[in-house]
């Protein structure tokens, strides 16, 4: 099986073939980015994380508090199912969840997507991870990885993707999370982290896996 790094590395590969000059403006924006140091505000190893009261997709609140009487929790943050690169990521973490749960960890996926009734009672319960609606970035500001999103991609979800994040995200149109991810010790405090402002790349789940190893 491909690592997640290997799926995402072939996706870019593939735009950068169909439509370079799009491309090449999302490397610049990153590169700004990374200049500007965006994220660098996210939540620090050995940091306690701010607890949140968020809706699930049937609208029942679940706290991080609640989650943390279970066990270590991971945390990670996607910018909704309409992200492809986010796909990729959660099901590479679908499919690494057995080992996850064996370590006593629960994992929690966060994006700013309402809850919009579209997921049956039968397709809720067969996720095998939790899945959040964070409507206005708040959470996202709080663990410092929201990101406003450059007028470039915000254009091109809008003309080229047809993509409406007003509605998506119930009024919240240019916030959205820089794909991280946390590893929170049953004490709330971080153990691990991973930020990059570059959402075409994400944590491994083999890294996840093995800071839950060293975790227990």
């Amino acid at each position: 099986m491909k690592t997640l790094k290997e799926q995402t590395d072939a996706k870019i590969a593939a735009g950068r073939k169909n439509n370079p000059n799009f491309m090449k403006g999302v490397d610049d924006i990153i590169e700004k980015a990374k200049s500007f140091q965006e994220g660098k505000d996210a939540l620090k190893i050995g940091e306690k994380a701010p607890d949140f009261e968020l809706p699930n997709p049937k609208g029942t609140a679940i706290s991080l508090s609640s989650l943390l009487k279970k066990g270590p929790l991971v945390v990670t943050f996607y910018r909704g199912s309409w992200c492809p690169y986010c796909n990729l990521q959660l099901r590479a973490l679908q499919a690494k969840l057995s080992e996850i749960h064996a370590l006593g960890a629960t994992l929690v996926a966060i994006s700013p997507e309402v809850p919009d009734g579209s997921l049956t009672t039968n397709e809720i319960n067969e996720m095998d991870f939790i899945v959040l609606s964070d409507q206005d970035a708040k959470v996202a500001s709080e663990y410092g990885v929201a990101w406003e999103v450059p007028e470039f991609l915000m254009e091109h979800m809008r003309v080229d993707r047809n993509l409406d994040l007003k509605k998506i995200n119930n009024g919240n149109a240019s916030i959205l999370p820089i794909p991280a991810t946390f590893i929170l010790g049953t004490d709330g405090f971080v153990k691990w982290n991973y930020v990059n402002v570059d959402y075409r790349t994400r944590s491994e789940p083999e890294e996840i896996i093995d800071a839950l190893k060293k975790l227990s």
